[in-house]
């Protein structure tokens, strides 16, 4: 108790310098609040009432298909239950008392994201095109425009606000997956400015290159089927940055997985989920949805076995942990080429990105970095093969929209694939630099070693340093007076002889 008392008062006695500190970055918060506030309000002023010409009703030519409404509303539930999943997965790892703060970094993401989506990210990622880059800001600003109509371009039986929901909800997990790789480490509010910048420069135009009919990747012929560059790589290269620049953390003794259930139940939400995540990018209940839901499946089950069988022999014990990461890299595998492979296609798959992300994630113990919970090597290594197979697997008996791949083939689609991760490696990981650099300059990434506890999850640490001792827990407080006991009341011959009668056993 001594200790425990000590390091809670030490920790809580901050210098004068981290105070004013802490008062400089909260000033500075409340002025980016208050631009943000002022310029969302300039923003709703310009863009006004809806524009008559953008009217929401349907044209004559344009139909809903109700089944394929249905379809893609229970698609986007599961895509959006994958993020809390995600935070029990990323939870259930880290060290007990930054639990809560790890769940938080991902449940932050669907409040701070949506909000960006409606105002104009969604217009950034899926408006007007510009150069096949970046898309118009004020095509679709506050969601003018974005109604009950279908728009061809992306979806033809569905409206454009189901189509917008849809990839919202990708928009949210994404940013939340950098997350594992500084679990632990990184401010909170830091945090937040990050995923705000990283939202807007690096994800936006990536999927705009990607999955906008004008984007110069789509028209080009690159694939990815439900977001393999668009998630999964941007996500682990940023995360790769990070645990550069944020340098490994002081240890404090043996780390111990807070929850392993908590991890089995994040990874079995992920798998759920994952299976609207690939299937519903076939944005309609059609055959094409149905093959990436076999081929997302055997692709993590296969990958699941492969990387269990790898620990069994290089003599490590079967752990829940280990299963589970294989099976992430199986889901984060297929990713790209669900819609456009075979199930053997995809079982093989599976088992090349398990055994890519298993030998970088052993031998990135050994260096310098500090990869908390394995972002790297699960999302960018698997996302990269993944692009990689898509190139050599893609079948057009598959998918009519796909070219063949060099296993059918086909020899342009694998260039162009390589061309695509080269290009959006080095731009992602150069813009991630720059944003890690920017804030950590503004706001400070990295919690302060004293009071990483504190800063990290204070709710539990409040609630420890409360917690009476385990022999005082049922004791009275030494303040509060406490009456002696009455002495027993003598009981009156008559009371003595009924309460005897009722005691004795009755017969049967």
């Amino acid at each position: 108790q001594s200790t425990w008392g000590s390091a809670f008062f030490l920790a809580h006695r901050m210098s004068s310098a981290e105070e004013e500190n802490a008062k400089r970055v909260r000033s500075r918060l409340f002025a980016c609040g208050s631009i943000l506030s002022i310029s969302a309000m300039f923003c709703g002023l310009v863009a006004g009432v809806p524009d008559d010409s953008k009217t929401t009703r349907l044209a004559a030519d344009e139909k809903i298909d109700s089944g394929d409404v249905a379809w893609m509303i229970v698609a986007s539930c599961l895509v959006m239950l994958m993020t809390p999943g995600l935070g029990f997965f990323y939870g259930g790892m880290v060290q007990r008392q930054h639990t809560t703060a790890t769940l938080m970094q991902s449940f932050i993401c669907m409040g701070v994201i949506t909000t960006l989506w409606t105002i104009f990210s969604f217009s950034l990622t899926f408006g007007e095109d510009h150069s096949g880059v970046i898309g118009n800001p004020r095509t679709h600003l506050f969601y003018e425009g974005v109604g009950a109509s279908p728009d061809p371009k992306f979806a033809k039986t569905i409206p454009l606000t189901q189509y917008s929901i849809f990839q919202l909800f990708f928009a949210v997990i994404t940013p939340a997956i950098i997350s594992g790789s500084f679990s632990e480490r990184v401010k909170f509010s830091s945090y937040v400015v990050f995923v705000c910048i990283w939202h807007i420069l690096i994800y936006c135009p990536i999927a705009h290159l990607s999955w906008h009919p004008e984007g110069l990747l789509r028209k080009w012929g690159v694939l990815d089927f439900a977001g393999g560059t668009v998630v999964h790589m941007a996500s682990g290269y940023s995360a790769l940055v990070g645990s550069f620049i944020l340098k490994p953390q002081v240890e404090d003794g043996q780390k111990v997985p807070a929850n392993i259930p908590f991890v089995i139940l994040g990874t079995s939400l992920l798998w759920f989920g994952w299976t609207g995540f690939n299937s519903g990018s076939a944005l309609g209940m059609n055959e094409i949805a149905v093959q990436a839901f076999l081929a997302t499946n055997a692709s993590a089950s296969t990958s699941m076995i492969t990387w269990v069988l790898l620990d069994q022999i290089q003599g490590r014990r079967i752990s829940a942990i280990s299963a589970c990461n294989g099976a992430v890299v199986g889901l984060v595998t297929i990713t790209p080429a669900s819609g456009f492979v075979t199930v053997g296609a995809a079982m093989c798959m599976g088992i090349m990105g398990a055994i890519a992300a298993h030998l970088v994630s052993q031998h990135f113990k050994r260096w310098d970095v500090d990869d908390s919970l394995d972002v790297f090597p699960c999302h960018g290594v698997g996302g990269t093969i993944g692009m990689l197979l898509t190139g050599c697997f893609a079948n057009h008996q598959v998918n009519p929209e796909a070219e063949d791949g060099l296993f059918y083939g086909g020899k342009a689609l694998i260039g162009k694939q390589i061309a695509a991760i080269c290009g959006l490696v080095a731009y992602i990981i150069v813009m991630s630099y720059i944003i890690f650099k920017l804030v950590d300059y503004v706001f400070g990434l990295r919690v302060t070693d004293t009071s990483r506890f504190f800063e990290l999850d204070s709710t539990l640490i409040k609630a420890m340093t409360q917690r009476k001792p385990r022999g005082q827990r049922n004791k009275p407080a030494a303040f509060i007076p406490v009456s002696p006991a009455p002495p027993p009341r003598a009981m009156s011959p008559s009371s003595t002889a009924t309460f005897q009668t009722e005691m004795e056993p009755q017969a049967v």
